[in-house]
């Protein structure tokens, strides 16, 4: 199938190829090294190990990325979670490697009484930066272990490249202690080099030929189905989840993964271990980039719950970290520790902790528990709650969060290979129902009415537009003028959510397609980064009020700018509204700093209002736009544009014929058998359907859908008997079984011969089915079987690109695939909303059925017919 000018194609329909490419090249580097130092007796030293760093970050890093990328948009839950994490590891042990090779002198610095170090006995060597990577070396050790495992349920080839990376890991460690473990890794190193040559090897000759030509893939060390059963009181939520589906694959494993990572290091920071964080603030900052992706991928899905909450985690560790880099290289605890009592952004994560765990009560008890451990966690990190030993209480939060998302990380990589909660996750604390019932009651208390007028839908990314705009504003608040260690101390947390973090928001902003909504977030984070400048860093950079006059001149252009979005914002609805009138107050207060007129208290009031006014904003947005509903109320806007609807409309992109003609019948034929691609309806959900005569009408539909190679096609027969003409070699159980299920909602899978041509397959045999199967359908609906008797076999996939919900009616496939299709039989809603229910028959008669997907008739439906029958052929 593939050509050779198809071949770099290859490398987008097996990412891993990729990924395990950039794993060899970055664990050769690390076994030429370590053999180096061991024959020679001397570690790498300057230029030599700032270019070993850029390698690792360039190759394992930067190139692992693209595969993760690929993976993720090839529904590879686990290749995209694995890829990204190696990637953040690489990368962060090459940036250990440049920091220790461009400040050889760094040494951890030891706290003063106050931070749990002083436990620590007073003889203790001080530890070296690359030492201090330490505790990130151990967490990635813990989360190798898990992605070994879990890959051991898909192939026999993975398990040994994260296990053999694990075990590297570990020895990398050691090594930092005793040069006589740079042996053992340098030999674990070269396995993980042949099996990575081997398994990219095998990968790629399968893109290339399409089939799997040397073993290693395909066939899983064992069934992740021996893990456990379904859990009854999970699948509801799990239900709900896959109802999200897009074609980008579950996030959620990579988004624990980061949980796992960042709280580890802090564990080993505030139990003391590290005394300065300029390497955690490095491996941090990496692996919470990875926790970004995570929240952009929940955003292409749809999902605005994971969107902001990965996107709140990440902004929370990335200015933990760099606030504690900050404290640790250039202040020391005891010039800072007062300052920090006048910092008061802790108080708004804590809130917004306790709003995603409002959020999450209609969700699985897990995913409750890792929010209340974060609302504990954020607690702990409040300066102003007076607390003994409250770096020890930290580390203990830090430790619960990183079990936690361990477990969360196994489950939700589990889950999502075998399809059902075999990993138990917990009951839900209410329904989704319950919880909106809750929602839209105390909406109707504080409105004193049912139908208050509601303003534009929130979208996804508004509420992460609210909590870094509402971050920023908290942690602006500032009692005094004169007091550089505190401002310097803020700049994290202001500069982080108000301009970095915002230019994300923008960025998915603009994804959406939503014009005015990228505006906002990329106008305001130009305000918080010039207000992190003069504010917080003026001092820094030889910059005050008194020679600020650009500053001033831009303060005064931006009150005209935000004018103009006081406008804009006020044909969206009221909180908006509010929020823009807030920022207009804040620049005048931005500019009388400038012409050192500022009145203090007035700055704290309107910071605090705009904040109160974030927190709004942030809850109303998550809820509203999780349910769809204004279950929360954001005000009515105060004009609306009028628009005119068109006097005519735009002509259908293809063929559309109604299915109770029977020209429309002859049409859909017709076109059919010259070899199009055409929509058509089922007994289930719409199809796309390809002629079995012209192999090339087949091809065309994973064009058209996006469809990975791998993912077999199936075929429709118009009836049993049709299958009885062409004698395939089936055992009286399975014609008996066939019999029961057909016509109807169930596809049976069965061994693939010669035979097919007889069926009328014809050239289309290679390319529908796998090599040694064919799953065969004979559809409950007249409109379909009579089409059949008109064409012959078609080959049938569902409608929809591929990873998307299913097609329920006609207009869908129009709107969707239109383009794409010559033609589209429209028949109205379909009789189903998901798909036929897959049951493997290969083995029926040595080992029963296998149920592979389950659709709309229920596994227990299917196996007590598959019971009755068998009883009778006993």
């Amino acid at each position: 199938m593939a050509s050779a000018a198809g071949f770099a194609a290859v490398f987008y329909s097996e990412p891993a190829v990729l990924g395990l490419l950039a794993n060899v090249v970055s664990a050769f580097l690390l076994c030429l090294q370590n053999f180096a130092v061991v024959h020679t007796g001397l570690g790498p030293q300057g230029a030599e190990d700032i270019l070993a760093g850029v390698h690792l970050v360039l190759t394992g890093g930067f190139v692992q990325l693209l595969a993760g990328f690929l993976a993720f948009r090839k529904y590879d839950p686990l290749g995209g979670a694995a890829f990204l994490t190696f990637s953040a590891l690489w990368s962060s042990y090459g940036a250990t490697r440049i920091i220790a090779a461009a400040y050889p002198s760094l040494q951890n610095i030891t706290l003063p009484s106050g931070n749990a170090s002083h436990l620590l006995p007073t003889g203790m060597a001080h530890l070296s930066a690359s030492q201090s990577a330490v505790a990130g070396l151990v967490a990635y050790i813990s989360i190798s272990f898990i992605l070994s495992f879990c890959s051991a349920t898909v192939n026999y080839i993975m398990p040994f490249i994260f296990g053999a990376i694990a075990l590297a890991l570990v020895f990398e460690a050691v090594a930092l202690f005793g040069q006589w473990a740079l042996v053992v890794s340098g030999v674990i190193e070269l396995v993980i080099v042949m099996c990575g040559l081997y398994g990219a090897v095998a990968l790629l000759l399968k893109g290339v030929t399409q089939r799997y030509v040397l073993p290693g893939f395909g066939h899983p060390l064992f069934n992740v189905l021996l893990l456990g059963s379904a859990q009854k009181s999970s699948s509801k939520a799990i239900g709900e989840e896959k109802k999200k589906n897009t074609k980008y694959a579950e996030p959620m494993a990579l988004g624990n993964i980061c949980d796992t990572v960042s709280p580890f290091l802090f564990a080993f920071y505030f139990f003391g271990y590290m005394k300065n964080f300029c390497v955690g603030a490095a491996w941090i900052s990496i692996i919470s980039s990875c926790q970004l992706l995570s929240s952009f991928y929940s955003y292409l899905r749809g999902d605005v719950y994971y969107t902001t909450k990965f996107g709140v985690h990440s902004l929370y560790w990335l200015v933990m970290s760099w606030e504690e880099f900050t404290l640790t290289t250039f202040l020391g605890l005891s010039k800072a520790q007062e300052s920090r009592l006048g910092m008061f952004g802790g108080w708004f994560f804590l809130a917004i902790a306790c709003m995603l765990f409002l959020m999450s009560t209609h969700k699985d008890t897990l995913e409750m528990l890792q929010n209340a451990s974060f609302i504990i966690l954020t607690a702990a990190s409040i300066h102003q709650i007076p607390m003994p030993g409250a770096y020890l209480f930290l580390g203990a939060a830090c430790s619960l969060c990183t079990a936690l998302s361990m477990y969360a990380t196994f489950a939700s990589l589990i889950n999502s290979i075998g399809e059902k909660a075999l990993i138990p996750v917990g009951a839900q604390a209410m329904s989704s129902s319950a919880l909106q019932t809750t929602l839209m009651t105390a909406k109707i208390f504080f409105t004193r009415s049912k139908n208050f007028p509601s303003g534009t839908r929130a979208e996804v990314p508004d509420a992460l537009f609210y909590v870094c705009n509402g971050l920023a504003a908290a942690s602006a608040i500032q009692g005094t003028f004169s007091d550089p260690s505190r401002q310097q101390l803020s700049i994290p947390s202001v500069l982080i959510p108000g301009a970095i973090m915002q230019l994300y928001v923008c960025r998915i902003q603009v994804q959406g397609g939503r014009r005015f909504g990228c505006i906002l977030p990329f106008c305001y984070a130009a305000f918080w980064g010039a207000w992190t400048w003069l504010r917080f860093a003026g001092h820094l950079v030889n910059i005050s009020a008194g020679n600020s006059e650009g500053f001033t001149a831009g303060s005064i252009a931006f009150l005209v700018l935000n004018a103009f979005l006081i406008i804009l914002a006020s044909s969206f609805n009221v909180v908006l509204l509010c929020m823009t009138l807030a920022m207009e107050l804040l620049t005048i207060c931005f500019l009388l700093f400038t012409l050192e007129n500022l009145p203090l208290p007035f700055e704290i009031v309107m910071l605090s209002i705009f904040s109160i006014i974030c927190f709004y904003g942030a809850t109303a947005s998550l809820a509203n736009s999780m349910f769809g509903k204004d279950l929360m109320m954001m005000g009515p806007p105060l004009f609306t544009a009028e628009t005119s609807k068109k006097d005519t409309e735009d002509p259908p992109p293809c063929v559309c014929p109604k299915s109770h003609c029977t020209s429309g019948l002859r049409t859909i034929a017709d076109l059919l058998n010259r070899g199009a691609v055409c929509g058509v309806p089922t007994d289930t959900v719409y199809a796309l359907a390809a002629s079995c005569k012209h192999p090339q009408a087949i091809e065309k539909v994973y064009r058209i859908k996006d469809r990975p190679q791998e993912k077999p096609i199936c075929i429709f027969i118009s009836n049993l008997d049709q299958l009885r003409a062409a004698a395939p070699p089936v055992s009286p159980l399975l014609w008996e079984f066939m019999e029961n299920v057909y016509p109807g909602g169930i596809g049976c899978i069965i061994k693939k011969g010669e035979w097919l041509k007889k069926l009328g397959v014809g050239a289309g045999y290679s390319r529908v089915g796998t090599q040694d199967s064919i799953m065969i359908r004979v559809p409950d609906l007249t409109v379909l079987v009579h089409l059949i008797d008109m064409t012959g076999p078609l080959a049938i996939t569902s409608a929809n690109p591929s990873g998307e919900v299913d097609s329920t009616h006609h207009d869908m496939v129009i709107s969707r695939l239109g383009h794409k299709l010559e033609g589209v039989l429209c028949d109205g809603e379909s009789d189903e909303v998901v798909a036929s229910t897959v049951v493997n028959c290969t083995k029926i008669d040595e080992s029963g059925i296998t149920i592979v997907r389950e659709g709309c008739i229920p596994v227990g439906k299917v196996m007590q017919i598959f019971e009755s029958v068998k009883n009778r052929a006993v």
